[in-house]
C-alpha cells in the first residue's frame, strides 16, 4: 500500500508539473494578465486533466456508460494532445534563443539605416547688430521624453519576447493538433490488411497457402463501438480466410455495456471457423462473461486447449497471463503437453512474452498482439523494454512469433507511427 501511494504521488506530481509547463508556455507567456484569453486558457488546463482522470477511472468506478461516453472523448484525446504538445514545446526551447538572437540582430540594422538629409535654407542677410558676439550658453538638457530608457528590459525586448513565445507556442499547438488529428483519422478509418507468408517445416503440402486472419486489440469501449467492429468484420471477410484468430483485448467494458457493440462478430466467416483467446483487458472487464458471450456470437474460445485442424496442423490457445490473478492464466501443459510433435502447432496467445514457454513446448508459430506496436510514438521504445517483439515476425529457436499491432486503440483513439492492422498469415509448406 505504501509503495502504491508513493507511486501515485510521483505520478500526480509529474502530471502537475507537465500541466504547469504547458500553462506557462501556452497561456502565461502569450496572453495579457487578467484578460479573457488567459482566463479561458487557465480554465482549460485545469478542466482537461480532470476529464482525463475521469475517463481513465470512470468504468471501474461504476459510472453509468452514457456518462463514460461523454467524458471519454475530451478526456482521452487530451492525453494524446498533451503528449505531442510537450514534445513540441521541448523542441521549441532550443528554437527560442535562436529566434530571439535573429530578431535582435535585425533591430540594430534597421536602426542604423541613414535618415534623409534635411533641406538647407537659403542665406538671409544678417543685421550688423546681430554679428556681435553672444554670451556663451550651456547646452540644453536632453528632453526627458526622448532620453534612452535605463533598465533591465525595454518595451522592444518585451514585444520581441512575446512574439517569440507566440510563434513557438502556436507552432507547437499546430504540430500537436495535426499529429493527433491524423492519428485519430487512421484509427477511425479502420485497420489496413497486411499479408505475411510464414514457412513452416512441418506443414503438409495440403496446407500450403492456408490463410489465418489475425486480429488483436480491438478495444471496444466508450469511444470505439459497433461501427468499429463492423469495419473490422468487413475487412476480415473481404480476405476470405480459412481461419480467423481473435487474439485478445477485445473489450474495455462489461458485456452489459458493450455486448451490442460486439454483435457484428457473429458475421465473421471462415472455412474452419473463428477462435478467441483472452487478453489482459478481458480480466478487467469480466473475462468469464465475455468468453460466454463470444461463444454465443459463434467464436470458439480456446482456454488452455487444442484441436486438430483438418488442413494438417494443431491449433492451440492459452489464457492470458493476467488471468493468474484469478486462478486462471496460461497452462501450456494442458494445451500442448500430450500432442504429436510431428505435427505443426500454431499457438494463439495474447502477450508475446510467453514465447519462451512456446519454444519449450515445441510450438512452430505463435500469434500474438498486446503491444499495439507502441501506438503513440515514442511509445514503441517503452514497448521494446517489456516485450520480446513489438511488431512483425521474428524467430526464437524453432518457434516463429508474429505480433500484430492490433485493430483498435487503448485510451486515446489515436495511433502515431504504429498504424492499426489485420494480418493475413499465409502458411507455406516447405514440401510444396
Amino acid at each position: 500500500m505504501v509503495v502504491f501511494l508513493l507511486v501515485l504521488v510521483v505520478v500526480l506530481a509529474l502530471l502537475g508539473g507537465v500541466h504547469w509547463y504547458v500553462w506557462r508556455r501556452l497561456v502565461r507567456d502569450v496572453t495579457a494578465p487578467g484578460g479573457r484569453p488567459r482566463r479561458i486558457g487557465t480554465a482549460a488546463v485545469v478542466v482537461l486533466p480532470l476529464l482525463s482522470l475521469g475517463a481513465l477511472v470512470s468504468a471501474r468506478a461504476g459510472v453509468p456508460f452514457p456518462v463514460q461516453q461523454v467524458i471519454a472523448w475530451p478526456g482521452q484525446m487530451w492525453l494524446a494532445v498533451l503528449l505531442y504538445l510537450v514534445l513540441a514545446l521541448v523542441v521549441g526551447e532550443a528554437v527560442r534563443p535562436l529566434l530571439r538572437a535573429w530578431l535582435a540582430r535585425r533591430a540594430p540594422a534597421a536602426a542604423a539605416a541613414p535618415a534623409p538629409a534635411p533641406a538647407v535654407p537659403e542665406a538671409v542677410p544678417v543685421p550688423a547688430a546681430a554679428t556681435e558676439p553672444l554670451a556663451e550658453t550651456a547646452p540644453a538638457a536632453p528632453d526627458a521624453a526622448t532620453a534612452t530608457p535605463v533598465g533591465p528590459e525595454t518595451p522592444t525586448d518585451v514585444s520581441r519576447r512575446l512574439f517569440v513565445s507566440r510563434v513557438v507556442g502556436g507552432t507547437a499547438a499546430a504540430v500537436a493538433l495535426g499529429t493527433v488529428g491524423y492519428g485519430t483519422y487512421g484509427v477511425l478509418r479502420g485497420p489496413r490488411v497486411k499479408r505475411v507468408t510464414v514457412p513452416l517445416a512441418k506443414i503438409p503440402r495440403a496446407a500450403h497457402g492456408y490463410r489465418i486472419a489475425v486480429v488483436s486489440d480491438i478495444h471496444l469501449g466508450p469511444i470505439l463501438g459497433r461501427a468499429h467492429t463492423q469495419r473490422i468484420v468487413d475487412a476480415i471477410n473481404s480476405t476470405q480466410p480459412d481461419l480467423i484468430a481473435v487474439v485478445g483485448d477485445l473489450v474495455d467494458g462489461t458485456v452489459e455495456n458493450l455486448g451490442p457493440a460486439a454483435e457484428p462478430l457473429a458475421r465473421l466467416r471462415a472455412r474452419h471457423g473463428s477462435f478467441f483467446v483472452t487478453g489482459n483487458h478481458e480480466y478487467f472487464s469480466g473475462a468469464d462473461a465475455w468468453v460466454d458471450h463470444v461463444r454465443e456470437l459463434g467464436l470458439r474460445p480456446l482456454r488452455n486447449e487444442r484441436l486438430e485442424i483438418a488442413a494438417g496442423f494443431d491449433l492451440a490457445g492459452v489464457d492470458d497471463v493476467a488471468g493468474e490473478s484469478e486462478g486462471q492464466g496460461p497452462d501450456f501443459v494442458r494445451a500442448l503437453g500430450d500432442r504429436d510433435r510431428a505435427r505443426a502447432a500454431v499457438l494463439l496467445a495474447h502477450q508475446p512474452i510467453v514465447v519462451h514457454d512456446a519454444v519449450r513446448h515445441g510450438v512452430d508459430l505463435q500469434l500474438s498482439g498486446h503491444t499495439h506496436g507502441g501506438q503513440l510514438w515514442p511509445g514503441n521504445l517503452l514497448a521494446e523494454l517489456a516485450n520480446p517483439t513489438v511488431a512483425g515476425l521474428e524467430r526464437y529457436g524453432d518457434t516463429q512469433l508474429y505480433v500484430s499491432r492490433g485493430a483498435g486503440a487503448w485510451g486515446p483513439p489515436v495511433r502515431v507511427g504504429a498504424p492499426s492492422d489485420i494480418t493475413v498469415v499465409e502458411l507455406a509448406s516447405k514440401q510444396a
